[in-house]
Formats: C-alpha cells, structure tokens, sequence
C-alpha cells in the first residue's frame, strides 16, 4: 500500500510538471507605476477591428487552462525615424470572451465563466469598464528569452492598468514599423495578485487556492496611418 502511494504521488508530480509547460510565457518584469513615454513623432491610430488582447488562465499545477480573447478599443502609436517612441491602447472589459474549447467539462458553461470574469471577484466591469497599457520605454533586445514571441527585437516597459490599478511590466516584444503601419507582438505572464485580483488564491483554504494567480497575456496591436 505505502509503495502504490508513492507511486501515485510520483504520478501526479509528473502529471503536473508535464501541464506546467501550458504556461510557455516568462513572467514579466513588474514595479511600480513610472512616467509615461512622450509621444514624439508621427501618431498612428491604433486598428481596433485586426488587433486583440488574449489571455489564458489555469487551475494549480496547469490543470484545467482557459482561454479567450479581449478585444482592443483604440489607441495610438507613436514612431519616429523608423522606431517606436510611445504609445498606448485601451482595453474593452466587457468584451472578455471565453473559448468554448477550453471548457470541456458538461457541467461547466463559457458564459458562466465569463460573467465570473466580469464580476467583482475578478475584474468587476461595472466599475472599471476598461484597462488600459502606456508605454513607458522602448529599448533594442538584445538576446530574447527563449519563451518570447517570435521575432523579439524589443524590450517594452508600460502602465498596465487593471481594476483600477497600475503597475508598471517590462516584457521582450516583436516591434515591426514600416511606411504608415506599426504593430506590437508580446507574450508575457503576470501575477494578478499584484493587481489586487486576489479571488481563489487564499493559500489558508484549500478549496480558494486551487486557481493559479498566473495570467498568460498575448498582445496583437497594430496600428496605421
């Protein structure tokens, strides 16, 4: 019996290092808010209908991911001599969508997940219908970790604003500026805790902590003329 334990427990450890690899996105950089970038050059109004935020959310050990989309409002980028200078974008909370395909249990409906999502245990859309990201710094990459979007060639350091609350993440990005057209690629994890989103991560109740505090945030903004 002791040995058939121990070999449950070796199972489950592999089980949930082998859903660990769900999260493929390093953990971004965060501090606290800093001054917004100023915009220099020409302004390129941000294209709400091709660019979106997605995101992926799991249970503790990966188990269980879910996953959507939010979609982009407007915004703006700035670019000046063939480079990125600022710029921000604003986010539409009430657009949070989940993906059928990550809720594969029968008992479990995507928009139930969503209202869960849009009320005050997590983002409380009714007093915060937006968020918002204001670039902060644009600097070359010069070595991209192996987890970043493809193409890296930036490190990007903004305002995130989420629930009313902001905090400054740096993040390798794929910054592309050609004639009349700019576009931001990013791929980066953040604790939610540390915007006070702190719903299922009580560590004293094993029935709240089940719910990772990782958030996985894939950002697609482009911009044009």
């Amino acid at each position: 019996m002791k040995k058939l334990s121990v070999i449950a427990l070796v199972a489950v450890g592999l089980l949930a290092a082998s859903c660990n690899k769900e999260k493929a996105a390093e953990t971004a950089a965060t501090t606290t808010e800093q001054k917004v970038a100023e915009g220099t050059g020409e302004v390129l109004a941000v294209d709400a209908a091709t660019s979106v935020v997605n995101w992926k959310a799991f249970h503790k050990g990966g188990f269980a991911p879910r996953w959507g989309t939010i979609s982009v409002k407007s915004g703006e980028l700035n670019v000046e001599g063939g480079q990125l200078t600022a710029g921000n974008f604003i986010i539409d909370m009430n657009s949070i969508k989940v993906d059928p395909a990550s809720v594969t249990e029968k008992d479990k409906k995507p928009a139930d997940l969503e209202a869960h999502l849009k009320n005050p245990d997590f983002f409380d859309v009714a007093k915060n219908p937006t968020s918002d990201f204001k670039i902060t710094s644009v600097t070359d990459l010069k070595e991209a970790p192996k987890d970043a979007v493809a193409g890296a060639n930036k490190t990007v350091s903004g305002n995130l604003t989420l629930s009313g609350k902001t905090v400054n993440v740096t993040f390798p990005a794929k910054v592309d500026v050609v004639e009349n057209s700019a576009s931001i690629q990013a791929k980066f994890t953040v604790n939610r805790a540390d915007w006070g989103i702190k719903f299922g991560t009580d560590e004293a109740d094993p029935a709240e902590w089940m719910i990772s505090k990782d958030i996985e945030i894939a950002v697609d903004v482009k911009a044009k003329k």
